[in-house]
């Protein structure tokens, strides 16, 4: 009898000797720092914040940060739909995060839908794409001073094109840097085009003199050395365009950058933020994420938190003076 136990003993004592190594092997890969996210996208497939949530939910998979991953898209009202339908099912939706950018802000301030980023619990900003001014290859301005010196000589002879109407981010853009420069911005001769490819082709046949548009839609032709881009909206010069300036070095006091972050349902408890942010912090040093960043042309922008609210309440700030300005707004 003694030696039957002795037996099994000894049996229980090499089953667990060898059972925790395949354990230990085994638990960093099921291991995840988030269970689930389920993530709202305010738009179609296919457009930018459908493009980044599942870009942002492929890198948190496969560097397995997260366990599991769903998306829904809710287009409708500017994004307002998805909004809406966060807030009022915010009982169940501890678990989601809404794709956003700053339309959020242009919306709200518009009346597009009545509630604004305070309405919802501020996550992070994830990525940017900063603005550029682009003029051909041929052009006669070498600078962004010499656009500005010509605006300044006679507004009527710098036509600026864009790919948004008027009020959009396109037109913002440059009516603020006019400001900045001192200039009256009612005077900014604005061509609005339906997409920023459109604008481009104004801009090449020589309908326009400058582009206003997205960074990341214009290193493509800069590189090949059809256009030049004369400043960037970031507060540093960018990495793929180190020989660009920054409308900020220039001496005009003025950045912005088209950002797309994540927001959570309204008063999200602080330990489920907190969660989020080490868990985008820490997206950042994966492989996973650096090459979908890379395959799609995004700049880094990581804000959580309070931080995020700064930027967006100045951002609102920005852009509410100049459309109030240019008479979009009251």
């Amino acid at each position: 009898m003694k030696k039957s136990m002795f037996t099994r003993s000894k049996l229980s004592t090499l089953f667990v000797s060898l059972l925790l190594p395949l354990l230990f092997m085994i638990s960093p890969a099921i291991a995840s720092d988030v269970e689930e996210i389920h993530f709202l996208i305010p738009g179609g497939a296919g457009g930018g914040w459908d493009g980044t949530a599942r870009g942002v939910g492929k890198a948190l998979l496969d560097s397995k940060l997260v366990g599991q991953t769903s998306f829904e898209n809710l287009s409708g009202g500017g994004g307002g739909k998805a909004l809406n339908h966060l807030i009022s099912t915010a009982a169940r939706q501890e678990k989601t995060l809404m794709v956003n950018s700053t339309p959020i802000i242009i919306r709200s301030l518009t009346g597009v839908f009545p509630q604004s980023f305070r309405d919802l619990t501020p996550i992070a900003s994830v990525i940017a794409d900063y603005a550029a001014l682009v003029v051909p290859k041929d052009s006669k301005f070498g600078s962004l001073k010499d656009v500005l010196a010509s605006f300044e000589k006679d507004p009527k002879s710098v036509k600026i094109a864009g790919g948004s109407v008027k009020g959009g981010m396109d037109h913002l853009v440059p009516a603020m840097i006019v400001q900045a420069a001192g200039g009256d911005p009612l005077k900014l001769r604005y061509v609005p085009y339906d997409a920023g490819g459109k604008a481009m082709a104004g801009l090449l046949s020589g309908d326009t003199q400058v582009l206003s548009t997205g960074f990341s839609e214009a290193i493509g032709l800069a590189k090949q050395g059809e256009v030049k881009i004369l400043a960037v909206t970031s507060a540093e010069r960018l990495p793929q365009t180190p020989d660009v300036p920054t409308v900020k070095e220039l001496g005009y006091d003025m950045t912005f950058a088209n950002w797309r972050g994540f927001f959570a349902i309204p008063n999200l408890p602080q330990d489920k933020q907190t969660t989020y942010h080490a868990l985008f912090e820490k997206m950042y040093t994966t492989a996973e994420w650096e090459e979908i960043r890379k395959q799609r042309g995004w700049q880094n922008l990581y804000q959580p938190g309070d931080k995020f609210l700064t930027f967006l309440e100045k951002q609102e700030k920005d852009i509410g003076g100049i459309m109030r300005k240019l008479g979009f707004i009251k």
